[in-house]
């Protein structure tokens, strides 16, 4: 586990040298990503991730109360040696709806709980919205102090309810929410102040203007340098820009976009802490297939190694 960082430290990585400590030298990525095995034997899941090449994997359907199930999972990917990377919560924890509110932060600390006790990186969500028909879509208080506050409340509350110390909480920066790039997320981090909150990077979610999109190698290079001490799981995706009368860029396959896997898998394998790079948000084995081949391939022409 990682230390605890000081605000004086956050403050000071934020303003200050444009690097942090990297790992001694590359680490194999663990890359991982969705199954189509229909099968729940954790024996069998596990083993489809390695015939598959994955080395990491999303938890496995299981419920918190499922306490034999949860071992068998903890063991079956142990001896395959295949972490599970991350538990999803993706529930809107500012949710306008009161009762509704209050039991999306529930399922939340839940599925923290989970993320303890099936040893997983992390439990990972986002903020969540104001705005009152998407649960994760765009509202003008969305970047506004009160979401702010509200978030590291909603942070300090599920992590001191479920106290791990195995595994982190995480909030994925968006393009319309805080933490809105690397500099708002060490606010957050400073101003949450609990050992037991992290980083989860999906480096197409800080992509919200033409700016980034055409920088975006620097943007990666910079979320690494602010962030990379403390993260403990990525989202492998791309980005194409569709050309339109206004800004659009949509999520596609990794190769077939222009996010810039050489420095994003470069930067990850650096990394001082073993941080997962998982696929997501595709639609068929073969879409998988196809990001999965294109990310081996750019790992191997730049020298990085997979687990």
């Amino acid at each position: 586990m990682t230390s605890k960082p000081t605000r004086r430290q956050l403050l000071a990585t934020a303003s200050a040298a444009p690097f942090l400590a990297r790992a001694a030298a590359p680490r194999p990525i663990r890359l991982g990503g969705p199954i189509f095995l229909k099968s729940d034997d954790p024996k069998e899941q596990a083993k489809e991730h390695r015939r598959l090449g994955y080395s990491a994997a999303y938890c496995p359907q299981v419920g918190l109360a499922e306490s034999e199930r949860i071992r068998a999972i903890r063991d079956a990917f142990a001896a395959e040696n295949v972490v599970i990377s991350e538990v999803g919560a993706w529930k809107n924890m500012l949710d306008p709806d009161a009762q509704k509110r209050a039991e999306n932060q529930k399922y939340v600390a839940e599925r923290l709980a989970l993320a303890e006790a099936v040893g997983a990186r992390c439990c990972v969500d986002i903020a969540g919205s104001y705005n009152p028909k998407v649960w994760y879509g765009p509202d003008a208080r969305n970047l506004s102090r009160e979401f702010f506050d509200a978030t590291v409340e909603n942070c300090r509350k599920a992590i001191d309810s479920v106290k791990p110390s195995r595994t982190k909480l995480t909030i994925e920066m968006m393009g319309w929410s805080l933490p809105d790039g690397p500099d708002a997320y060490l606010k957050l981090m400073s101003a949450v102040d609990r050992k037991a909150f992290g980083v989860h990077l999906d480096v197409c979610n800080v992509i919200n203007s033409p700016q980034r999109f055409y920088n975006n190698s620097e943007v990666i290079k910079e979320c690494f340098a602010k962030l990379g001490k403390w993260i403990v799981s990525c989202h492998a995706k791309d980005l194409e820009w569709i050309t339109e009368l206004n800004v659009h860029f949509l999520e596609v396959i990794p190769g077939r976009g222009s996010i810039d896997y050489r420095t994003y898998l470069t930067e990850l394998a650096q990394c001082p802490v073993e941080a997962p790079l998982m696929l997501e948000h595709l639609k068929t084995a073969e879409e998988y297939d196809e990001g999965k081949q294109y990310i081996l391939r750019t790992g191997a022409a730049v020298g990085v190694r997979f687990a």
